[in-house]
């Protein structure tokens, strides 16, 4: 029982720490957390990569597009080498967002959006990350889209 207690205190500090480590922009100490090989879906926006730099890349770029961007975790839950998270990811939209087709301009506008990160560990480290991110919510909110119509309007 100890033995399984102590898997699930370091799977979930293992995940803990890759969103504190993005959190201040450490990209060593992200990349410690990762298995080499990790694969990352995100739903929001149909990306995936796949292994430990391509992924620190796409957590640098969500940095660039938003430079002060910080992930809270809500709640965990932890099972065997599974982890899942819900994560409140707020920042100011300050530089150029990637989207299909070019680019959204920096809004300066604040984001305040909830995702759920959801992490398969091996070897101590991430092994799968899919991150179940509201996108539309953001864009919404940095102006990209149309804020959805008042309810009963």
């Amino acid at each position: 029982m100890a033995t399984t207690q102590a898997k699930f205190r370091d799977a979930t500090a293992v995940a803990t720490e890759l969103v504190e480590a993005f959190n201040v922009g450490d990209w060593e100490r992200l990349r410690a957390t990762l298995h080499p090989n990790v694969v990352y879906e995100e739903t929001g926006t149909q990306r995936r990569v796949a292994g430990a730099d391509a992924y620190v890349r796409l957590c640098q770029a969500w940095k660039e597009s938003f430079p002060d961007a910080r992930g809270a975790v809500q709640a965990t839950i932890t099972s065997d080498q599974r982890v899942a998270q819900e994560v409140l990811w707020e920042g100011t939209h300050g530089g150029p967002l990637p989207v299909p087709g070019g680019s959204v301009s920096p809004s300066g506008k604040r984001i305040s959006v909830r995702g759920s990160m959801w992490y398969t560990m091996a070897d101590g480290r991430a092994r799968e990350i899919h991150h179940h991110l509201d996108v539309m919510t953001l864009m919404q909110q940095i102006g990209a889209l149309p804020a959805p119509a008042a309810v009963g309007a």
